[in-house]
C-alpha cells in the first residue's frame, strides 16, 4: 500500500472522525501528505495527534456546504502541496424524518452537506487532477443511495445524488488518468447516528430508526477505511463495505421493486 500513496497528496473532508480519521491514519501510514478538514475543529485536532510520527500534514477548518470555501479550499491545498492526487469527499451526516415530517430548510439542509459538498469537492479539485493527468475522486455514497428506505428521504436523495454523480465521471473522465470512485458504506460504526438530527417533527417512525441504529452500525470505520483504500489500488469503480452492504445490494439487483419485504427481515 505504501508505494501507491508515498508522497502522494490526499485531501479528505470529515477527518475529524469515523471513516475520515481512520482515512487519514492508514494513509498517513502509508507515506501520503494529507490535507485534512473538518467543521469539527477540536476533532480535528485529535486527529492530527494521532497521526503516525513524520506524517506531512495540514488541517483545515470547512464547511463543504459552502461552495465559496470548499473552492477556497482547494486554492489552499494548491498553495500547501502544489497537487491534489486523492479526493475524498467523505463528509457527511443524516437527518432523520419521513417525507411527511420533514419540513423544506431540513432536507435543504442534508443536501447542503452530503450532496452539494461532494458536487463543490468535486468540481474545485478536478482541474487540478485533469491538468496532472492524475487522480482519484472517492466520493462517498451510502448502501441508502441504492436503497429508499423509511425515515431517510432526504439523506436517500443526497446519496443517490452522490451515485449519479459518480457513474456519470466514471464515464466522462475515462482516458484523462482520473478515476471516480463510488463507495457504498453499510452500517459503519461511526458518530453520524449521534451528530445527525431529528426532524423537528419526529413521532414514532423516527425513533424506531434511532434505536434500530445500534443494532446495525457495527462495522468498525477502520474496516471501511481498508477497504476503501484497496478499492482505490485496485482501480475499482463501486465498492461495497461495511455491515448488510452487499445483501442489501444484491436485493435491490435481484428485486428492483419489491426489494422493502424483504430489507424488513434484515434491517
Amino acid at each position: 500500500m505504501q508505494s501507491h500513496f508515498r508522497g502522494k497528496v490526499a485531501v479528505i473532508t470529515g477527518a475529524s472522525s469515523g471513516i475520515g480519521r481512520a482515512l487519514a491514519l492508514q494513509m498517513g501510514g502509508a507515506g501520503a501528505r494529507l490535507a485534512l478538514s473538518d467543521i469539527d475543529a477540536a476533532g480535528l485536532a485529535q486527529t492530527m495527534a494521532l497521526l503516525p510520527s513524520g506524517t506531512e500534514a495540514r488541517a483545515y477548518k470547512l464547511d463543504v456546504s459552502s461552495r465559496e470555501a470548499v473552492f477556497a479550499h482547494a486554492d489552499d491545498v494548491k498553495r500547501d502541496f502544489g497537487a491534489a492526487h486523492f479526493v475524498f469527499n467523505n463528509a457527511g451526516t443524516t437527518m432523520v424524518g419521513t417525507f411527511e415530517n420533514l419540513e423544506i430548510d431540513e432536507i435543504e439542509w442534508q443536501l447542503g452537506i452530503n450532496l452539494w459538498g461532494v458536487i463543490y469537492g468535486s468540481k474545485a479539485f478536478l482541474p487540478m487532477m485533469l491538468a496532472q493527468r492524475e487522480g482519484c475522486i472517492v466520493n462517498i455514497s451510502s448502501i441508502f443511495g441504492l436503497i429508499g428506505f423509511p425515515t431517510q428521504s432526504a439523506y436517500n436523495i443526497s446519496k443517490f445524488g452522490v451515485r449519479g454523480l459518480t457513474e456519470c465521471l466514471w464515464r466522462e473522465l475515462e482516458g484523462t488518468g482520473v478515476r471516480a470512485l463510488c463507495v457504498h458504506p453499510g452500517g459503519i460504526k461511526t458518530n453520524i447516528e449521534r451528530d445527525g438530527r431529528r426532524c423537528r417533527n419526529a413521532g414514532q417512525e423516527e425513533a424506531r430508526l434511532q434505536a434500530l441504529g445500534a443494532k446495525l452500525l457495527v462495522t468498525p470505520p477502520e474496516t471501511c477505511a481498508n477497504d476503501i483504500l484497496r478499492a482505490v489500488r485496485s482501480g475499482k469503480k463501486r465498492l461495497m463495505t461495511g455491515n448488510k452492504s452487499s445483501t442489501l445490494f444484491w436485493l435491490t439487483r435481484l428485486m428492483p421493486n419489491s426489494y422493502h419485504s424483504l430489507v424488513k427481515l434484515v434491517a
